[in-house]
């Protein structure tokens, strides 16, 4: 309905753009988004207060279970459509404002040089910085124009999962800060007019001088070939799940996937940036060399990183059913499992980090012998009963063959949990 509001005002094609909130075009994408959370959130709530069920199946708790769980999760594929046209529009926004940010860097350096020369004079090695400066922006420029619907020059920091990856970013900034340092040192060279200017300089290369910086870069740019290979390892071997985001965020380099701060990646994004920050003085302090970072400064990055590794080894593991019984209602005889009853089955790891949205928990599917079942959605005010990470309930249907069967969960990263061996009488 509020979709077709908004086509009946946007009148001619041309209103569809710049701040267009028809929720239907590219330019509304977030504001299409918007309404679809809003309207499923409110559906939702409808439904765990027992409001908006049809008569026809009012009458029965199973049917009308069903019928609430099919009917959220149509909404909430229509949810996840629509999150991701809008995640596809901010990558396609987010290299104007990258090239925003990054010429607004050069301007705060022309600012800022052009204050500390009052009094003290221009000197080369402020042109030789501004020129390194004006090099970097116009080649970030150029691969945000390149990558301009993959998030621009941020698209090599953007995981396979969507989100933005911490040891890809950390291991970015240290590279683009060496290869600043060294255009620095390479136009002062240039302009160099005596020899034993030009070998002083050639001097400052030396690996005595800058050995902590290279360490430092070396190995964070090991960090992140070595987690994305752990990571693809864990994934392939099932003992990690992973489900994609709709859209990087920023938060992604403090966070895991679930949105909760990780140690790991904040102690390694905030000691980076203390570095990286000292080796920035340094640099401005001695334009005439690689910045000597001291090898105190330089193991606490190393130990902050390797920090960050363990932490990627440790997380994670692979969904376990702990056992299966049956689902009693306040009031029913105790009984053996019979088909058309519900089992409850208790375990750990059945909702993976990221996948509590409704599009991602209504994936999940419980395998009874043969038969695939699918959870049902249970709404509750504010969230779901059913599924949930520990305790997930579904109905044995009438096509499981009494005897033993086999029960095992598949999440919705597509990771299967254990067998667990159960009975079902007729």
């Amino acid at each position: 309905m509020a979709v077709q509001e908004a086509r009946a005002g946007t009148g001619p094609e041309g209103a569809h753009q710049g701040g267009c909130t028809c929720g239907d075009c590219p330019h509304g994408a977030r504001e299409g988004h918007r309404r679809a959370v809003a309207a499923f959130l409110r559906r939702r709530d409808e439904f765990a207060a027992g409001q908006g069920l049809p008569a026809a199946v009012a009458h029965s708790a199973s049917a009308s279970r069903q019928w609430v769980s099919e009917e959220l999760t149509q909404r909430a594929e229509a949810v996840a459509e629509r999150g991701r046209a809008e995640g596809q529009a901010w990558l396609e926004r987010l290299w104007l404002w990258t090239v925003c940010v990054v010429w607004g860097v050069v301007v705060a350096l022309l600012l800022a040089e052009a204050l500390t020369a009052i009094g003290a004079g221009w000197t080369g090695a402020r042109t030789a910085a501004l020129t390194a400066a004006l090099a970097v922006a116009v080649a970030l420029t150029a691969a945000c124009l390149l990558h301009r619907t993959r998030g621009g020059a941020l698209a090599p920091v953007i995981g396979e999962d969507n989100r933005m990856s911490t040891s890809r970013s950390v291991a970015a900034c240290w590279v683009l800060f060496v290869v600043y340092a060294v255009l620095v040192l390479a136009v002062r060279l240039a302009a160099a007019s005596g020899p034993a200017e030009r070998d002083a300089l050639i001097s400052g290369l030396d690996l005595a001088r800058g050995a902590g910086v290279v360490t430092v870069l070396a190995v964070v740019c090991g960090i992140a070939v070595l987690v994305r290979r752990v990571v693809g390892l864990r994934i392939l071997a099932q003992r990690l799940q992973k489900v994609p985001a709709h859209r990087p965020r920023a938060a992604d380099l403090l966070t895991d996937d679930s949105g909760r701060g990780a140690f790991a990646d904040i102690q390694y994004v905030a000691v980076s940036a203390v570095a990286l920050l000292f080796a920035a003085v340094r640099l401005a302090r001695r334009p005439d060399q690689l910045p000597d970072l001291p090898w105190g400064l330089g193991a606490v990055v190393l130990i902050s990183a390797a920090t960050y590794l363990a932490g990627k080894y440790a997380e994670g593991g692979r969904p376990v059913v702990h056992s299966v019984v049956r689902a009693r209602e306040p009031g029913d005889l105790d009984g053996p499992i019979r088909t058309g009853d519900d089992i409850e089955i208790r375990g750990t790891g059945f909702v993976p980090p990221g996948a509590r949205s409704a599009d991602r928990l209504s994936r999940m599917v419980v395998r009874i012998g043969a038969v695939d079942v699918h959870v049902p959605l249970v709404p509750v005010a504010g969230g779901f009963r059913n599924p949930t990470d520990t305790v997930l309930t579904v109905p044995v249907p009438a096509e499981v063959e009494p005897g033993s069967v086999e029960v095992q969960v598949v999440t919705a990263a597509g990771v299967p949990t254990n067998r667990y061996t159960v009975r079902v009488t007729e």
